[in-house]
């Protein structure tokens, strides 16, 4: 076997038993039994939100070198023969004020907590007190973010055809994209790491700003899926799966994801009411429904919304040109884009980005094996009008016409608000 698919090989073993071997309580490297694994959660001043699972792990050997092929293999095996533990409490302690909470029959344990106040010079990223109440109880530590008052707005995005490729539901074909292709252009789309991290420290360059970032992954991709932000630099956030989000007695079975979308930016527009939100999807699934009814429900909320054109499908136009109309109806601004350089301009415009950051996304976005950003860029913004009015269907021919432009790559289409001057609602650049 060649050295380069060895050296792979390692490295994706390491990251699949890392969970096993992080497992915080009696199943790390030691005598196994109960384990508690926290994701990163996130929340306000006012209110955390933090989720989790219980498992039931099988012992390690003490002593073991664990990046031994060996052990990796064993790990390996104890992570595929982990078993859930429903019914398991909690004791979480944050800011003052605790709660106690029971694992769903999933073994998932979901913390929301009022805390008196922050504790002092911890940052962002805020440590929260678990205590699995067992004989003996087990501590756990888990880690929520919250903004810091020099935030300007929230990034809400999808990561499935919008930060990375294609793949991240099927574990083997992401293992090799991360680990075997090992190349940037491949895994995650050229310049996206850049436009993130730029969005991250706003304008200011520490703003902070909150990336909360949705899948419709599995939660046992969590661990791929910090590792492919590591390796790609991109600034890390909760990240929130649509498939077991929510699930309970009462709803035994997955919503759609389109549902769980949706629930999931509704808590958080309401859980940020001062900030602004940005949001950030890709024209193959949910996202233009999704966020054309948000934008239409919350005027004035949305700053801007980020469109990754990846299908030329013309199914999708209708509900992107509905998109597009409700954007434009409230006052907000929509960027459709094959190519994470035409956000970043436009972010820069906005004024949500520095200007020099939008050289960095194109340098990066150079750097790999992708098409050169497409020169041409459809401006488009309905006649003028009241704020809120539904946009006319004049904008439909337009943006069905981009999208189905012939070439490498369609061209970006920008949907402005209203205008008050009465002038053409089309030009080209």
């Amino acid at each position: 076997m060649p050295i380069r698919a060895v050296t792979a090989a390692r490295k994706a073993l390491r990251v699949v038993a890392r969970p096993v071997r992080r497992a915080q309580g009696r199943g790390g490297r030691g005598p196994g039994g109960l384990v508690v694994e926290p994701y990163r959660g996130y929340g306000s001043p006012d209110e955390i939100f933090l989720i989790g699972r219980v498992f039931r792990q099988s012992a390690g050997i003490p002593g073991e070198d664990p990046e031994s092929l060996r052990a990796q293999w064993r790990d390996v095996r104890r992570r595929i023969a982990r078993r859930k533990v429903a019914g398991a409490a909690i004791l979480a302690r944050f800011g003052g004020a605790e709660t106690r909470v029971l694992t769903d029959r999933d073994g998932y344990f979901r913390v929301h907590l009022h805390p008196q106040s922050l504790p002092e010079g911890d940052g962002p990223w805020h440590v929260v007190d678990l205590l699995l109440e067992a004989d003996p109880v087990i501590p756990a530590q888990g880690s929520v973010y919250i903004p810091p008052r020099e935030s300007g707005f929230v990034v809400v995005s999808d990561i499935d055809d919008t930060v990375m490729r294609t793949g991240v539901a099927n574990k083997l074909k992401m293992l090799w994209r991360l680990f075997v292709e090992d190349a940037a252009s491949r895994v995650a789309f050229p310049g996206a790491a850049a436009l993130y991290r730029a969005l991250h420290v706003g304008a200011s360059g520490h703003a902070g700003n909150p990336m909360l970032y949705v899948s419709r992954a599995p939660w046992g991709l969590y661990e791929m899926l910090t590792e492919f932000f590591r390796r790609h630099g991109i600034p890390a956030g909760p990240v929130l799966f649509l498939r077991e989000w929510g699930l309970s007695w009462t709803h035994p079975l997955p919503r759609r994801a389109k549902d769980h979308k949706r629930a999931l930016i509704d808590h958080m527009l309401a859980l940020y009411p001062a900030l602004p939100f940005v949001l950030i999807g890709d024209s193959g699934q949910h996202d233009p429904e999704v966020y054309a009814q948000l934008v239409a429900e919350n005027p004035g909320r949305v700053k801007a919304v980020y469109i990754r054109n990846v299908s030329r499908n013309a199914a999708r136009s209708e509900e992107i040109v509905k998109l597009a109309e409700a954007v434009a109806a409230t006052g907000s601004s929509l960027v459709l884009a094959a190519d994470s350089v035409a956000i970043a301009r436009h972010a820069a415009g906005l004024g949500l980005i520095r200007d020099e950051a939008v050289a960095a996304v194109a340098d990066e976005h150079a750097g790999s094996d992708a098409p050169a950003p497409f020169a041409d860029t459809v401006h488009l913004s309905p006649p003028p009008g009241p704020i809120g009015e539904a946009a006319e269907t004049v904008l439909a021919p337009d943006v069905i016409a981009a999208i189905s432009a012939e070439g490498p790559v369609p061209p970006t289409v920008v949907v402005t608000p209203r205008v008050e001057a009465d002038q053409a609602s089309v030009t080209r650049v």
